[in-house]
């Protein structure tokens, strides 16, 4: 009976730590870094929703506040991701680390404060990446770059659908040959999936923007 109820103890325990890595990453991620920037440099005047391609992040920030401060609101946004990862695997365990940085590049792309109307999540979902499988971190700016480099007239929608692609195939490969993760979670499923899931918000936001004809932010200017 005794054991039972330790059990029954641990059990919530583990749902409300997973309930405050959840909430607390997808709270994290809709901090408005962009939006912040933008009316810190400006007084208010610049509004990165309503300028160029829409998007608050950072490229857009550096088209149109400039490259320092494009800068600031990418690493910004990294940290996001950082930083609901590190929440989640101490309120959970490495499930919580898991579970926390996919719900930050969910409230980037989709805060609820915002109208649901956020940004692509390319940099959070970086940040993600840092903290739960940094043995691929490097890979994955490689693999992007490459992609970025070959993406012909639409280099983001190129660069972030290649290295999706590779980031859920290489954690499906770490998990599955058990390989060193660095200071990241050691490698299970919730590897493979957690990217698979975060690769779906991604492209949730890229393929309408896609299919509404809006221009490739990476793409040349005409």
């Amino acid at each position: 009976m005794a054991d039972g109820r330790q059990a029954s103890r641990r059990d919530a325990g583990r749902r409300r730590g997973l309930a405050t890595a959840l909430v607390g990453g997808y709270l994290l991620g809709t901090i408005p870094s962009a939006r912040l920037a933008a009316r810190l440099a400006t007084g208010g005047a610049v509004d990165l929703r309503e300028q160029g391609t829409g998007n608050p992040g950072g490229v857009n920030a550096m088209r149109h506040l400039g490259r320092r401060i494009g800068a600031v609101v990418v690493i910004a946004d990294v940290v996001k991701g950082v930083a609901a990862g590190t929440l989640g695997r101490r309120a959970a365990g490495d499930l919580g680390s898991h579970v926390g940085a996919v719900a930050s590049v969910g409230g980037h792309c989709f805060p609820l404060w915002s109208g649901f109307r956020g940004g692509k999540g390319v940099a959070t979902s970086f940040g993600q990446c840092l903290v739960t499988f940094p043995a691929y971190a490097p890979l994955d700016v490689a693999v992007a770059g490459v992609a970025l480099r070959l993406g012909g007239a639409r280099p983001a929608l190129a660069s972030g659908a290649v290295a999706s692609l590779a980031w859920v195939l290489a954690g499906l490969a770490w998990w599955r040959r058990g390989l060193p993760n660095l200071w990241g979670p050691r490698p299970s499923a919730a590897l493979p999936l957690a990217n698979a899931a975060t690769a779906a918000v991604l492209a949730s936001r890229a393929l309408p923007a896609y299919r509404r004809g809006e221009p490739d932010e990476l793409a040349p200017a005409p």
